[in-house]
């Protein structure tokens, strides 16, 4: 008997959705990867990071402070308290930098690397086997024919979103 491949394709798409959907709704798998078990925790105190680096741009604290909170405010039922949260996130911006990453053949600078890194104390009041200290970097490379102003604001912005995955990840992800 011969299969048509349409109808086999078909049949395929319909077993992954079942599987998928059977999965989602047994809680085995969710799409937003945190493994929180909220009968346990329910808040989380997310501080505001100063800067500390010897390079400033003023709007990056802010920046980064606001996608910190909003990545676990639309990735997780954690209900942010100021205080005595169950896990509590805190640090500060400890580097921005920018560097030659590439020389033309004229000998003159091709691409600038920008890169922020960022200190943070994670604490896991209902598992403190989970606590810990760790710098997350992130880097991003613009041609050096760009002034840095010109390209700051939307650099900063996609290396503070890297950072913020990275935390969610070692937070309340477990990877």
């Amino acid at each position: 008997m011969k299969i048509k491949t349409p109808y086999y394709i078909l049949c395929l798409a319909v077993c992954a959705i079942v599987t998928l959907t059977t999965l989602v709704s047994c809680g085995i798998y969710k799409f937003n990867a945190s493994s929180i078990d909220y009968t346990k925790t329910k808040t989380i105190q997310i501080a505001d990071f100063p800067i500390r680096s010897s390079y400033v741009w003023g709007p990056m604290g802010p920046m980064f402070n606001n996608e910190l909170k909003d990545k676990f405010a639309n990735n997780t039922r954690l209900s942010q308290v100021r205080r005595n949260g169950d896990l509590k996130i805190e640090g500060e911006i400890t580097q921005y930098q920018q560097r030659n990453k590439s020389v033309a053949a004229d000998g003159y600078s091709a691409q600038t690397e920008l890169s922020m890194t960022v200190n943070v104390r994670f604490t896991n009041n209902v598992n403190h086997s989970e606590d810990f200290e760790k710098s997350f970097t992130a880097t991003t490379t613009y041609d050096s024919k760009q002034s840095l102003n010109a390209v700051q604001d939307e650099l900063v912005t996609q290396m503070c979103k890297d950072i913020c995955d990275q935390i969610f990840n070692a937070t309340v992800a477990n990877w």
